[in-house]
């Protein structure tokens, strides 16, 4: 199983859950992982009050900020905003690691004989995927900017890994690229 050491926080809910029957409410803390976007369910120490974009240690360590994880949480079960934070979140990450990600077009191959691993993004089919193929053919990519321009079909390669990331944590189909599982 994949752990992540560091998450970003999302929301957090000082009273927990606000339709939680339970006597006992404990604040709750709606995160995301900052290596592979895996969504979770934290309990902040005693006296500890976090923002949203706040980063918190997670590990094996010692923990400064974080009692215990809960554990995965779906993202159907996000507070809105949750979600909003988290659109903020991937947007700030993709721009933080674009090697990684430009890395991704680079040496990503096929899933099948009919499939290849571009085609899981959304908006590329056939036609793009060739076109991203022979530019990396050619020379290979080096940073989005590089891949807007010589992938005329591909106006924003950072916002459509974005929306294969969200695609992934909705779990809308059974191919992984970037969420960690």
């Amino acid at each position: 199983m994949i752990k992540e050491e560091n998450a970003l926080v999302l929301d957090f809910l000082q009273n927990g859950y606000p339709l939680d029957p339970s006597f006992r409410k404990m604040p709750i803390v709606q995160a995301v992982g900052r290596t592979n976007f895996i969504l979770l369910e934290l309990v902040p120490k005693k006296d500890i009050f976090l923002q949203p974009h706040d980063e918190v240690y997670i590990g094996d360590g010692k923990r400064d900020q974080v009692h215990h994880i809960i554990g995965r949480i779906p993202y159907t079960k996000l507070t809105s905003t949750a979600k909003h934070e988290l659109d903020i979140i991937i947007e700030e990450i993709i721009k933080e690691n674009e090697a990684k990600f430009v890395s991704f077009f680079n040496k990503c191959g096929p899933l099948s004989t009919r499939m290849h691993q571009l085609e899981l993004l959304p908006g590329v089919g056939k036609k793009h995927m060739w076109e991203v193929i022979e530019q990396r053919d050619e020379k290979l990519f080096e940073s989005f900017e590089d891949i807007r321009n010589r992938v005329k079909l591909m106006p924003d390669p950072e916002k459509t890994v974005k929306r294969r990331i969200l695609a992934e944590l909705n779990n809308e189909d059974r191919y992984y690229l970037f969420v960690g599982q």
